[in-house]
């Protein structure tokens, strides 16, 4: 038995992509930077360094979503790694990123209380509806 747990939490560095399959099926992609503290070696003062981790959101919720999640929203999320394989010009290329089975908002927008801002844990849609979409692929 293997698990594929991961939770992280960051900043959204860009404004949410959302786009849809060709059956219909939504998807947004973000990145979240994620800071791991080190001591630097030099000068002996603990430094941050950023970690920037692709985030996959699949189904209707990651539609309505994507109307809240802007560049910078502070989120907690837990999913799965998934590691993916394509070649572009020739060359072959991976990536491994997170498909999201929850989001959580740590700060309202502005850091004050809106109507307009989820304040709750959302679950979403992480695994697609249509069968065989990503059939090479274990959800």
């Amino acid at each position: 038995m293997s698990i594929n747990k991961v939770i992280i939490s960051g900043n959204l560095t860009r404004d949410p992509e959302l786009r849809s399959t060709a059956s219909g099926l939504s998807v947004l992609g973000f990145s979240v930077a994620v800071n791991d503290r080190h001591k630097n070696q030099q000068t002996g003062e603990w430094e941050d360094r950023p970690n920037f981790v692709d985030c996959t959101m699949f189904g209707a919720r990651a539609e309505s979503l994507s109307r809240y999640l802007t560049k910078g929203t502070k989120v907690a999320i837990d999913g799965k790694l998934r590691w993916n394989q394509w070649e572009h010009d020739g060359q072959k290329r991976s990536k491994i990123e997170v498909i999201v089975d929850n989001l959580e908002f740590m700060t309202n927008r502005n850091n004050s209380s809106s109507d307009q801002t989820p304040s709750s844990s959302v679950a979403t849609d992480s695994t697609p509806e249509q069968p065989g979409l990503y059939e090479d692929i274990p959800f």
